[in-house]
């Protein structure tokens, strides 16, 4: 049509396939999410590697391949945050980390990393036992492993924390922008999924402003009349 080949546009007429957005399946609670992070044996090396990662994955929501593409020079201890390079739809991004997480990686780059990184040393944060960056597959049996140790009934992997992090947000009153920031989406459509996940917040403001929860109490005959 734009070439004077056709007279129409062939395709005007079609419907697009509307996208189904889906609510996230698992989500922990702030209780079931510690009961997670304290699984691995922090005692052993490996054990607080583990820590760091589920610390990390908890505080910043990141997916499993920008955890798994972190380097050291990613990562801003005094700023508090973590640079996040080529994401999803190659979009950089500055995610902010919390205190504890900070200090469970440090705990790692002081005990654990140092003895198992080579001397061609690729800078990724999170090293396997060889010096190796972590496969994707191990990472996300490694987080399933931890959800089932700690026997909450529930099954998930990496995803799980992200979608956790974003749900306790919003519940706890954080603006969704911000989140959608934080998550590195494109559309905030995607993030407004988590506000119907996020129902206790909800709940709360309409059992406050709801004009029939005022005074809901109910008396009722102990023989109702027909």
């Amino acid at each position: 049509m734009r070439t004077g080949r056709v007279p129409t546009d062939p395709a005007e007429g079609l419907v697009l396939p509307r996208r189904v957005h889906r609510l996230p399946r698992v989500v922990l609670t702030a209780e079931e999410a510690e009961r997670v992070l304290a699984c691995p044996d922090v005692r052993r090396r490996l054990g607080l590697r583990d820590r760091a990662i589920l610390e990390t994955f908890y505080s910043t929501g990141i997916r499993r391949l920008e955890l798994i593409r972190l380097r050291l020079s990613d990562l801003e201890s005094e700023r508090g945050v973590v640079l996040i390079r080529e994401g999803k739809g190659r979009r950089d991004r500055v995610v902010p980390i919390g205190a504890r997480a900070l200090k469970w990686i440090g705990k790692y780059l002081e005990v654990a990393r140092p003895r198992w990184a080579t001397p061609t040393d690729s800078g990724c944060l999170f090293l396997t036992q060889r010096g190796n960056r972590i496969r994707e597959n191990r990472l996300s049996e490694m987080i399933r492993g931890y959800i089932r140790a700690a026997g909450l009934g529930k099954e998930g992997s990496c995803h799980v924390f992200r979608h956790t992090m974003a749900t306790l947000l919003l519940e706890n009153g954080a603006d969704i922008r911000v989140v959608q920031e934080i998550l590195g989406h494109a559309s905030l459509a995607t993030t407004a999924l988590y506000t119907h996940v996020a129902i206790s917040r909800i709940k709360q403001v309409h059992s406050a402003t709801h004009p029939a929860e005022r005074g809901a109490g109910v008396e009722v005959p102990l023989r109702p009349e027909e």
